[in-house]
């Protein structure tokens, strides 16, 4: 009887065993595996009478006793879960990966694009043309929506990945106990309560309560943005505070730096904390950028214009007594001609360009708007760790034990620096100076890390000392002395030791001991002055009491030394100062943009002292500013963060939550939000934010998916050139919006009042469309790759609420409008002396049009500054497109077989003389506007000692 069990067992095992296993597969015989499938569901039936397994939240399960929890997740530490038992829990919480939520159909998508106010407007003139037979029209706004939808969905499809990207930070394999057997699984197999085994270089592959941990550290910076890898341990806690402050419990996706340790699973999938940022982001919608929302207003004015003009052009007909189906007719073509077809393609191209430049200064733009979201960004809330920071912990202060103090330059984890004297000034190398040498021997010896070619291999910390012993070319003591003991690190003691021999001496074994200041000093009876130990008194006790309170004030982790050759009788040393500093380029970007009107504000996971010493360093920080930590944070009503949040300069112990309530907070104050980070702790931030910024070298592929824009060379510095392009790319719209509208004004004031005077048409249609291609073609969108003007990073951040179409633009527009349509006008009455239209007088009335269109471009170029400031010849593509514009309306002239298509006749030299002279005029006009309105911003300038925003 026992037998036939254990058969049907390990049926069941082997059966499961191919069902789940994602290396091979094999056939099974229909007539096999139903009998085995029908004894598996019984043993899950019986099994699921029992109380159901359910998880557990890290900061219940680090206060709970390991009996309690084993029992409660109906685990064995020792043999591990049973196939049936893992099957069971795999059914009900499925396995231990993030599932997206299945994507909208890829023509659903598409069809999307469509609801866009403009793009909608631009079909219903599509239709409209078709109706009243304007082919031509009809046909080139088709074309002007399939391209601009076409390019906004494949933007929006690359873009829309980083909930996917997370699956990435789970381990593919990992090694748990199972049937008493230690084996090595993929890591989404795993379900509650497995037995795992984490040692150096694993990531953790679910949410662990630790029971056994030995010399273990994990770096839990991409999580909590701690720079410092945490100390783990099994004991439970007797209260849980943050994240931070679990030490018996180990995250998912976080690495193990040194030691190892065992654990059982208490939240796999989406039920970890990652779990918990994964549903954020997932309910985290991006929010619309200041240019969608432009283009939509001014959609909705386009809209509200055009039925305007047909009701207007009805009523005229009505009054005159005219069919009103045919005035009908007449307004809608009216008001197709008024659309700038062209705006969202110029809108579109102009951002890819910007995209382009950008990738040239080490940045890549993943979404086009992101660009001139930047132009509107006033807050720029950036992480520390990685971001301000290089992420690699270096020595910058030592004190030794007979007072004298050094400073240490360089970062990272090479020998480029110097340890200088405070006093003399002196360079310190090897044992120049016996007090430092021996400070920072006892530092390389007392270590266990390792750097190769600039990478380091163990704790950020140790690594640190060795780059330190590397800058006094002491990293070679270590090959001097044969290690026979270590004492590891714990958190109860504080410190570690290595008990060694010198390799050339015959002497007696020495020690060499690091750790934290009350964890040594208890050892030791003495302290090095000038090498020769001298009895410590509690003088010296309290003075070295004082020098690493200073230390830590400054945001310092301050690591004490020892040596000594008894345990109970060491020498004390010194002090060693260790920070994560800050990037050489932060403290000149973070003065640029506050100089140009940007607050800059820090958040991050890390200490108060830590923060704010990093805060000062780079002028983000002064006494008169607020700081906020994250439990003050979250016992704030999001009103009263509302009101707070603007003055806060720096926010310390925050988590990702916090974060994402941080911009909230200020958003609701009307700010336009840049997020920068490098962490997963980072991502919901960033996907909150109206821009997202990651860094290339130290970013998570999570938060590289969730930004919108990724810094390559990770520059903070590279923000100010996106800015720029932001800046830049608005009022390149502005002009382009400038120049297609006064054109189309004047188009159509030019009919109108031929029709409301019952004058001949002073334009075919032929004629019309060739201005149409000038208007939205080569030329019109040349105006969006005007070179950016280095004076632009100087103006405050553009208010989100300001319109593309303000009232100044619309004065710009109307001045230009009543020039070309008075100057065409003239020509066209010129021509006309006896009332009846000639080839000629379309064809000089078409010129002249034309002609007024490129001065008209010319004057365009800028809102403010004169041609001559910016350089005739900067924009070479512009100067391309007006003379191919040129050259073109010569042959419709003076080439035959277009003289028939579009009813023209040859014009004489002074013809054209006359007309360029004429046609001139708008762009003198336009230029002397600019002259008047800098004299009068100058003069209100020094009235009021103000710079003013154009």
């Amino acid at each position: 009887m026992n037998n036939n069990i254990t058969r049907k067992q390990t049926a069941i095992a082997k059966f499961f065993r191919k069902l789940f296993s994602r290396k091979k597969y094999q056939l099974i015989e229909e007539s096999d595996s139903d009998g085995k499938e029908n004894e598996v569901l019984q043993e899950l039936k019986d099994g699921s009478k029992k109380k159901p397994i359910v998880p557990v939240s890290s900061k219940e399960a680090s206060t709970r006793y390991l009996d309690e929890l084993v029992s409660d997740l109906q685990a064995d530490l020792q043999n591990g879960l049973t196939e049936v038992q893992v099957l069971e829990r795999r059914l009900r919480y499925g396995w231990n990966e993030f599932e997206v939520s299945k994507p909208e159909p890829i023509w659903k998508k598409y069809l999307g694009q469509f609801t866009n106010p403009l793009i909608l407007l631009l079909l219903a003139s599509a239709v409209i043309s078709v109706i009243t037979k304007n082919i031509e029209d009809a046909v080139s706004i088709t074309m002007a929506i399939i391209i601009v939808v076409t390019v906004a969905f494949v933007q929006e499809y690359r873009s829309e990945k980083s909930l996917q990207e997370l699956g990435k930070l789970i381990p593919p394999e990992c090694n748990c106990i199972r049937k008493g057997q230690l084996e090595h699984l993929l890591a989404r197999e795993l379900v509650l309560g497995d037995t795992v085994c984490i040692s150096v270089g694993d990531r953790v592959p679910a949410d662990v309560r630790l029971f056994e941990a030995v010399d273990l550290l994990i770096d839990e910076s991409s999580f909590t943005g701690e720079s410092e890898a945490c100390i783990k341990g099994a004991a439970a806690l007797s209260v849980a505070g943050d994240l931070t402050s679990l030490q018996n419990i180990a995250f998912m996706g976080t690495l193990v730096r040194c030691g190892n340790g065992k654990g059982i699973v208490i939240g796999t999938g989406e039920n970890s904390e990652f779990g918990e940022v994964f549903k954020m982001m997932q309910a985290e919608e991006a929010p619309k950028t200041p240019l969608q929302k432009s283009m939509d207003k001014l959609g909705k004015q386009l809209s509200l214009f055009s039925f305007a003009v047909i009701g207007l052009m009805m009523l005229i007909g009505w009054l005159q007594g005219k069919h009103l189906l045919g005035m009908f007719t007449i307004g809608v073509s009216l008001a197709v001609a008024a659309i700038p077809e062209g705006l969202p393609i110029v809108v579109t191209v102009t951002l890819a360009l910007g995209v382009i430049r950008m990738s040239k200064k080490k940045v890549i733009i993943k979404k086009l708007p992101v660009v001139e979201t930047l132009g509107c960004c006033n807050v720029i809330c950036s992480d520390k760790t990685g971001t301000l920071t290089t992420n690699e912990m270096t020595v910058t202060q030592l004190v030794t034990s007979d007072g004298i103090h050094a400073e240490v330059s360089g970062t990272g984890y090479n020998g480029i620096g110097n340890v200088c004297l405070s006093a003399s000034g002196e360079i310190a190398k090897e044992f120049s100076n016996v007090s430092v040498g021996k400070l920072v021997e006892a530092g390389c010896v007392c270590n266990n890390a390792v750097i190769r070619e600039d990478k380091l291999i163990g704790q950020p910390t140790e690594g640190a000392l060795i780059a330190l012993a590397m800058k006094m070319d002491l990293d070679h003591v270590r090959q001097s002395y044969t290690r026979k003991k270590e004492y590891p690190f714990s958190s109860d003691q504080k410190w570690m030791a290595v008990k060694c021999a010198h390799k050339s001496q015959e002497t007696e074994d020495i020690y060499f001991m690091k750790g934290a200041y009350e964890g040594v000093i208890q050892y030791c009876s003495n302290y090095s002055n000038g090498g020769m130990p001298v009895p410590l008194t509690p003088q010296q006790k309290a003075i070295y009491i004082q020098q690493q309170a200073k230390l830590g004030a400054e945001g310092l982790r301050v690591l004490t030394l020892a040596v000594g050759q008894e345990l109970g009788a060491l020498t004390f040393l010194g002090l060693i100062g260790i920070i994560d500093p800050p990037r050489n380029e932060v403290r000149r970007a973070v003065q640029l943009l506050q100089n140009s009107g940007v607050a800059v504000k820090m958040i991050t996971g890390d200490s108060k002292e830590t923060a704010l010493s990093i805060g000062r360093s780079i002028n983000l920080y002064n006494d008169g500013m607020e700081v906020m930590s994250g439990e003050q944070l979250e016992q704030l009503e999001d009103k009263d963060l509302s009101l707070m949040v603007l003055k806060v300069a720096v926010f310390f112990r925050t988590s990702p939550k916090h974060k994402q309530k941080i911009i909230k907070a200020l958003q609701s104050n009307n700010a336009v939000v840049g997020m920068t980070g490098d962490g997963v702790n980072d991502a919901v931030a960033l996907k909150s934010a109206d821009i997202g910024i990651a860094m290339k070298g130290t970013g998570t592929d999570v938060t590289k998916e969730a930004a919108g824009m990724i810094l390559l060379d990770d520059n903070f510095a590279s923000i100010l050139h996106a800015m720029e392009e932001g800046k830049g790319i608005f009022y390149n719209i502005k002009n382009f919006v400038r120049f297609q509208l006064s054109t189309s004004i004047s188009a159509l004031s030019l009919i109108a009042l031929s029709t409301i005077f019952n004058l001949p048409n002073p334009l075919n249609a032929m004629q019309i469309l060739w201005i149409n291609i000038i208007m939205d073609g080569p030329p019109a969108q040349s105006l969006g790759v005007e070179p950016v003007d280095k004076d632009v990073i100087n103006r405050p951040p553009r208010s989100v609420k300001d319109s593309i179409m303000n009232k100044g633009l619309i004065i710009k527009i109307l001045f230009s409008a009543i020039i070309i349509i008075s100057g065409t006008l003239f020509v066209y009455w010129k021509e006309l002396p006896d009332g009846k239209i000639s080839s000629r007088t379309t064809t000089m009335t078409f010129t002249c049009f034309v002609f007024f269109d490129m001065f008209n471009a010319l004057s365009c170029r800028s809102q403010t500054k004169s041609i001559f400031q910016i350089g005739l010849f900067r924009n070479r593509v512009f100067l391309y497109t007006v003379l191919g514009s040129l050259l073109g309306q010569m042959a419709v002239i003076y080439f035959p077989p277009l003289q028939k298509i579009f009813q023209t006749e040859n014009l004489r030299a002074l013809d054209l003389l006359f007309l360029m002279a004429l046609a001139s005029s708008v762009f003198f006009a336009s230029e002397i506007l600019k002259l008047i309105e800098r004299t009068w911003s100058s003069a209100a300038q020094r009235e009021s000692g103000v710079t003013l925003a154009v």
